[in-house]
């Protein structure tokens, strides 16, 4: 009797989870937690901390590493090394801009070491064949395709013009929108990249207006994009609209300007509002925990930890088993379906649908896809108040 005991205990004990023992992995983090992009960057934040807490209800520990790479690559790229090296972290989450990201997929690949960037746009992060390097959200030819698809669902625009921050993020995103539009038939009229923390662009800006485009496309950071349309408002420029490439535009600092943001278009990886499982609780414990309105990078982080941390947890730490699991893995929750999958020259990219929502009273609307759309599209731009 005393031995079938043991042998129902051995036997339960197998079946149950490895989380249920309290698994702990060490995951670590690169992020600009200070430096110009911090605004941001604590939104990601954020979405690890609520990640961090939701696994330990699950019974996994994470014992995260921080690092803040102040949105320079080269201190992304010695965290990097820091993290591979002398921390022997599980795996990596981060970094949140292009340019550190790109650096840092570099070192992943040379110290085996499994990473999820949550929400860098820049394409060339994926399409360099790296094994060890995932990407959650769309990449920037994405940016680009869903705002001008929206606008072509509801007017006719014809012309567009570009203004851009010349870094990996505002070349690439823009070069993959020149390059759709063309497809489109859409000419472009004007293409100008400016130094990100200008202070002044009224002189760019001028240049646009003379030019009338249908649609204005810019790709900035939350100073700049507040700033940029505080100008454009001055100077009087009216297209059918504003489209923003996502980052600063999709922030509660650049909705809260309701002067100058509202009816703005962008496009984001994620909305509360979104029918993916656990969207909308995730943006109510966000509110009630931080006190505000939780960004789509909140939401990439969160589930590029999630997602990290479970597979660490289940492969016992093992880089190589880790980096296996997650290329074969699926996933559904907060931000839909995730794969990390090769197509179309990428590797190891989730194939993600990004949305456009449209600023309307300083509050953020679905407005496409139809079938996420929360709101109907304000369309052409009514003009400044």
């Amino acid at each position: 009797m005393k031995r079938r005991f043991i042998a129902l205990g051995l036997a339960l004990s197998l079946a149950i989870p490895m989380a249920a023992f309290g698994a702990s992995v060490k995951i670590g983090v690169i992020n600009s937690i200070t430096g110009p992009e911090a605004p941001i960057g604590e939104n990601l934040s954020n979405g690890i901390k609520m990640a961090q807490e939701d696994l330990k209800k699950k019974g996994i520990n994470v014992d995260l590493v921080w690092e803040d790479d102040t949105g320079k690559p080269q201190i992304a790229m010695s965290a990097m090394e820091k993290l591979a090296t002398r921390d022997n972290v599980a795996g990596v989450v981060g970094p949140y801009t292009s340019a550190c990201a790109n650096a840092v997929a570099k070192l992943a690949e040379k110290y085996k070491v499994p990473i999820i960037v949550p929400a860098a746009a820049k394409e060339e992060i994926t399409r360099q064949g790296y094994k060890w390097v995932n990407r959650m959200n769309a990449p920037a030819d994405v940016y680009a395709s869903v705002l001008i698809d929206a606008a072509l669902t509801v007017g006719k625009p014809k012309t567009i013009a570009f203004i851009y921050e010349n870094t990996d993020f505002g070349t690439s995103t823009t070069k993959s929108a020149k390059e759709y539009v063309a497809k489109k038939g859409i000419t472009v009229l004007a293409k100008e990249s400016y130094s990100k923390g200008s202070p002044d662009y009224r002189s760019t800006l001028t240049k646009i207006k003379a030019k009338n485009p249908d649609l204005v496309f810019m790709v900035s950071y939350v100073a700049d994009a507040i700033l940029l349309m505080r100008q454009a408002r001055e100077i009087g420029l009216k297209p059918q609209a504003f489209l923003g490439g996502g980052a600063g535009f999709t922030t509660m600092q650049f909705a809260k300007e309701k002067e100058i943001s509202n009816y703005v278009l962008s496009c984001t990886q994620w909305t509360e509002d979104v029918n993916w499982p656990g969207a909308r609780d995730f943006g109510k414990r966000y509110k009630a925990k931080f006190g505000k309105e939780p960004t789509y990078h909140a939401a990439c982080a969160y589930e590029s930890m999630i997602i990290m941390a479970e597979t660490a947890a289940k492969n016992a730490g093992d880089r190589e088993k880790i980096r296996t699991a997650l290329k074969a893995g699926k996933w559904n929750g907060i931000m839909g379906e995730v794969k990390f999958a090769d197509y179309a020259g990428f590797t190891n990219q989730n194939n993600h649908q990004m949305l456009v929502q449209q600023l309307m009273g300083g509050n953020y609307e679905t407005v496409y896809p139809k079938q996420f759309a929360t709101k109907k599209m304000v369309y052409p731009f009514p003009g400044w108040k």
